[in-house]
């Protein structure tokens, strides 16, 4: 009888003790984050959207060297690379990413394509808001994650273009 009893008040010890806790919690202020009215603060790790970055000129960083998508354990990265020639210079390297693309449909954001990269031209951003009812958008071309131009860089992309004789 003795054991029932002391059975009894270790439960209600328990309850007791578990109240307190889930009252406590309550009397504490909600912190809420003011998302669609206010931008949410991201950690300097979070990883969002990737970046394809530019050095100080303005030339990409990528050198299609396809380590980023070597890495990729979900193999949602194409690369397709293209030579760099004097009259048009995309990237520091002999060649550049003429296609970069990234399929989020797929992606884990697990950080792998980052650490591969030798240039460091891909980056996690912190950009977040990604979801879509269509798939096919989902689909990043390099055009979307690339960083912009730095201010004052001298970024000789466009060959001199030569005037065509007008004739018909």
């Amino acid at each position: 009888m003795a054991s029932k009893i002391s059975e009894a008040f270790g439960s209600a010890a328990a309850i007791a003790k578990g109240m307190s806790i889930t009252l406590g919690e309550m009397m504490n202020p909600t912190i809420t984050d003011l998302y669609p009215d206010a931008p949410p603060t991201f950690q300097e790790r979070y990883r969002g959207v990737h970046v394809l970055q530019r050095d100080e000129n303005g030339l990409e960083k990528c050198v299609a060297c396809f380590l980023c998508a070597a890495a990729c354990p979900a193999d949602c990265i194409y690369i397709e690379a293209a030579e760099n020639t004097d009259k048009l210079r995309i990237s520091g390297g002999e060649r550049y990413a003429h296609v970069y693309n990234i399929d989020y449909s797929r992606c884990i954001f697990c950080g792998y394509c980052v650490e591969a990269c030798p240039t460091d031209a891909i980056t996690h951003g912190h950009g977040f808001e990604i979801a879509s009812y269509n798939v096919s958008t989902l689909i990043y071309r390099k055009e979307k994650m690339l960083a912009p131009i730095p201010q004052g860089a001298h970024f000789p992309l466009k060959a001199e273009t030569e005037d065509a004789p007008s004739g018909h």
